[in-house]
This record gives C-alpha cells, structure tokens and sequence, in this order.
C-alpha cells in the first residue's frame, strides 16, 4: 500500500473541497491549452484554414477530456488511476505535418489512430522489456522531457519569438511577475493557499500584462465576439494510411512510449515515500490507456494524445495529486470545446504568463528526473548512458540542423532532443549491459579474509549492477555478520562460499560451507530465556540477520550446509 508523503495535503485517493477542486483543475486546463498551439502549428503548417484549426483544436479538446478521464481510473485493465492528465504532444509535430504535407488531414488521422495502437501493443509487452528501461534509463528520458520545453519556456518568458527577437522589459516584468506570484506562493504561502499558486501567479500575470500593454483590448475583444455555444464541425474527420510514414511514427510512439514509462514511475515516486521501484502492472495499465487516447484522438478528428507530464510537475508543486482532479479536469476541457468564450479566455493567455507557469512547471519534472536516475548507484557505465544520452540530446536543441543529412529512415529518430536522448540511451544501456555478470561468487576464508572483503565485493557488484542502495548496504551486512559468526563460532570446515545473483526485482546470496547446520526460528528468546541457552549468541547472531534480509532459508544434506539470503529489490 503506497504511503502518502508528507509534502502532499491530498493524497491520490483523497478528495479535496469542491473549492479547491474546481481552482485545481483549471489549473492543469491552463497547462493543457498549451497543447492546443501545437494543434494549431499543425493544422496551418498543413494548409489549413481558421475554420479547420478551430474544429481540429475543439476534437482534441474533447478526445484530451476523455483521455484525462480514463487515465485516472483505478480499476479495470485501463487507466494508471494518478492524476495524469493527457494532451497533444511535441513528439508528434514533425511525423504528423509530414503525414499532412503526404496525404492531408485524413493521413494525420489515420497515422494517428496507428500510432495509438502500436503504444497499446507496447503495453502488453511492458514486462517483457523492462530490461529497457532501467531507472537510470527513465530519468533521463524525464530530465529530457522537460529540457525539452526549455526553448519553447525561453521563448514565451522572454516574449520573442526567434534569436534576433529583442527583448522588451515589459515582457520581462509579465514573465518574472507570474513566475514570483506561483514561486512565493508556494514556498512562503501558510495554510491551503499553496493550492492556488499557479492560478494566483497567472491572474498577477494577466493583470500586469494588461496594465503593460501586452494583453491588448482587442484580445479582450475575442472574448466577447467569442459564440456561447457551438458544436464543432466535423466534415474534415477521415482515414488514410501510407507504410512510407511508418518509420517516423513508430520512432515518434516508442519515444511517447518511454517517456510515459518514465512519466508514470514519476507519478508512482511522488505519490509513495517508501517507493523503491516502477509498478510495471500500473505503467501497463496507463500505457493502455495513454494508447487508447491517441486512438480517440484520431477518431474524433483531433490530434495524438499523450501523457502530460507538466500536470505531474504541478500536482507535485501544488501539494494535490488527488485522481478526483483528473475526473474534474477532463470534464471541464470537453465542456470547454463546446464553450467557445470560456475557451478563449485562455487561448489570450500572453507569452510571458506562459513562460513564467512553464519555469515553474518544468523545475518540478527535471528534478524527479534526476531523482529517479540517482535512485540506483551510479557506475561509469551508467555514468556514460546518462552523459552521452544527455549531451547528444541537447545538442539537438543548440544546434537545429545538425542531423538533417542524415539517411532518411534515420533522420527521424534524430528530429528532437528528447528523440536523441531516447534513442541514445536505450542503445547505450543495452550495450553496456555487455559484459556484467548477474552472478557472482565469493569464496571467503574465516581467519583470513576479513569485513572489508565483504563491503568490498557488494558495492563493486552493486554499482555494476545498478543496485539499490539500501538493499546492497542490507545484504552486504547480512553476509558479514553470517561471515563472521561462523568464523568465531567454528560451524564451517575450511571456505565459505557466497553466490550472489542478481536481477531487477531480487538479490540472493545462497552460502554453501562444510560443517554445522544452522537453524533460523522466529521466536526471539527474551530475559531468562536467552541466558540459560547456550546457543544464544548463535540465535542471536542469525536473528540480526533475519533482521536484514527479507526471507532466510537454510538446509543441510550429506555434511554440505547451505543458506539462502533473499532481499527484495
């Protein structure tokens, strides 16, 4: 059962104040509608007109509402059941405008509506392949997902919109107004005004940026020309296919994939304080669902749907990662396709306001990043799939061009940042898995070999394996103190052997020696008791190592003693 940390005030099965719920999820509404740009990027890259970018804008709407919807179910094969919500993603622009640029808008669909299944037969596998996703693999995904935003965050908090853009102080001030608004908020705030952050941040921004001059009057102005109601229209939705476009999706689906493993390990981390490793049931379940939203998607008429991670970084920052909100959520943003004047309220939303919520955002997703990948002792094999995969992924972003000449079938494994990084650091933490051995042994000689042999072999195997740190600190004085016991007591005849296997989920040390058995009860002798037994200091001694270890077996046959030290991983 996850134990609730205690930086957050409600939990994920907790349900807030009606209040709160309702300021909460316009909250993540504000953070989604950033997606919607990308539809529109799209839509007009493509050819479209006002009226095609609105319908398409609205469908995605509606398909991210459902998506969020079914996420946080927690029952059933579907949904993850964390606050999660879903929204279009960067990772698909370049493949979709290249599906639009081939065969219009029905091929953005129908490639769509691939892309969704093959993310939905990736979960079943999930188990299968989790030798591809280690955490240090996952971190850094997540670290990537949000340097990702940064050049999209440095543009809108500055107010520019290329390299050669000056920037104008009154941006600036908007920017930084906003981003103290949510930060002091958060940090200095007493009581439940933390919930409020994002939202008290954005409203110090829109007032300064209207009392600046950057939120202008006729943007006002779209608000109340705006219709109260309206259906959107659906005579653009159809479905055409092209096995040209396949590499770029499925580059593109296992780059969203991963990043949803590592989205959900994120979400499983900040919602447990004694979280020691990723749910793989959960991340098949969410996965499933994560697919399914790219599926309605391009169903509906609307772009891919993907995992949000920026709604994790603000449930974490905002103290709140209550499902309830997700439900809230996607109610309210499928309302909103059918409410054109609440819809433009945000769709005015300046640059600088966005920038500054996107600071904020974003410092919370690279830090659990960079958490997850520090979870599990660092070698210099995990050191280079982290620094390689991390370099030659920024270096995407500073130098735009840099992978243009490449093959064509390459060329979209390298169209991002967060592409390179994955595509790197899937390759490199297979290769570097070369050469580690998952079993070791270790041949100890009472009288000769000492404490230092034993801290010495576990760590050294512990790093190589990529180790949790707790559990090789566990088992390694679980072996010693077996080690030292026998040697003082005599029980072994001549070596100690220690075979120490290792996967993700367990570490067992099996010791095999030549001499007296030795039992491990589970009654622990108190008083009286333990001082007329004259094995005491032999109970004691293996009761400190039941102590340590999760499961202890021990057995004897014709003279060869043998001991099993199992911890859980």
């Amino acid at each position: 059962m996850p134990r609730k940390p205690s930086n957050l005030v409600y939990g994920v099965d907790d349900i807030p104040p009606l209040r709160i719920l309702l300021v909460l999820a316009i909250q993540h509404i504000f953070f989604l509608t950033a997606g919607l740009i990308t539809a529109a990027l799209i839509a007009r890259e493509i050819g479209g007109t006002p009226e095609l970018v609105q319908s398409i804008v609205c469908m995605s709407m509606i398909a991210g509402g459902i998506a969020t919807i079914l996420q946080a179910l927690n029952k059933g094969p579907v949904g993850s059941g964390y606050l999660c919500t879903e929204g279009i993603d960067p990772t698909f622009v370049s493949c979709s405008i290249l599906a639009g640029l081939t065969g219009g808008i029905s091929m953005i669909l129908g490639m769509t509506v691939f892309s969704g299944l093959l993310e939905c037969l990736i979960s079943r596998g999930i188990n299968r392949m989790r030798i591809l996703f280690p955490p240090e693999v996952t971190g850094v995904v997540l670290t990537m997902v949000g340097l990702n935003i940064v050049p999209v965050m440095i543009s809108n908090f500055f107010g520019i919109s290329g390299k050669e853009d000056a920037v104008q102080p009154a941006n600036l001030f908007v920017a930084a107004a906003t981003l103290a608004g949510m930060v002091g908020t958060n940090v200095w705030s007493k009581g439940k005004l933390r919930f409020y952050s994002v939202i008290i941040g954005m409203a110090v921004g829109y007032l300064a940026a209207y009392l600046l001059g950057v939120l202008k009057a006729s943007d006002l102005e779209r608000i109340s020309q705006s219709p109260l109601l309206s259906f959107p229209d659906l005579s653009h939705i159809g479905w055409s296919f092209s096995p040209l476009l396949l590499v770029p999706f499925i580059s593109a689906t296992i780059a969203s994939s991963l990043k949803a493993v590592a989205t959900f390990t994120m979400c499983q981390k900040i919602n447990d304080s004694e979280w020691k490793r990723p749910d793989l049931n959960n991340i098949q379940r969410g996965m499933l669902a994560d697919g399914l939203a790219s599926v309605f998607g391009g169903l509906l008429g609307g772009m891919g749907q993907s995992l949000y991670a920026g709604s994790v970084g603000l449930s974490a920052a905002t103290g709140t990662t209550s499902r309830i909100v997700a439900f809230v959520t996607g109610g309210m943003f499928i309302t909103l396709a059918f409410l054109p004047k609440m819809a433009a309220v945000f769709s005015i939303m300046p640059k600088p306001v966005m920038g500054g919520a996107l600071v904020f955002m974003v410092s919370f997703m690279v830090i659990s990043g960079i958490q997850i990948m520090t979870s599990r002792m660092m070698d210099v094999r995990k050191t280079f799939v982290v620094g390689i995969s991390l370099m030659f992924g920024i270096s995407a972003d500073i130098f735009p061009g840099l992978y243009r000449n490449f093959h064509p079938l390459l060329e979209p494994f390298f169209s991002s940042s967060l592409a390179v990084t994955t595509l790197l650091a899937i390759s490199l933490n297979l290769l570097f898995r070369i050469g580690i051995a998952r079993r070791e042994v270790l041949e100890l000689e009472p009288g000769v070999d000492s404490s230092q042999t034993i801290f010495a072999f576990m760590e050294n195997q512990g790093a190589a394996w990529g180790a949790r740190g707790e559990v090789i600190q566990k088992a390694k004085m679980a072996l010693n103190e077996f080690f030292e016991s026998a040697s003082h007591l005599g029980i072994a005849e001549g070596k100690i052997v220690a075979e120490v296997f290792f996967d993700e989920f367990n570490l067992n040390i099996t010791i095999r020696y030549q001499g007296t058995p030795v039992e491990f009860s589970d009654v622990l002798l108190e008083g009286e008791a333990l001082l007329d037994d004259e094995n005491a200091f032999i109970n004691l001694s293996f009761r400190i190592i039941q102590q340590y270890a999760d499961r202890v077996e021990s057995e004897e046959k014709d003279g060869q003693c043998r001991v099993l030290l199992h911890f859980d991983h």
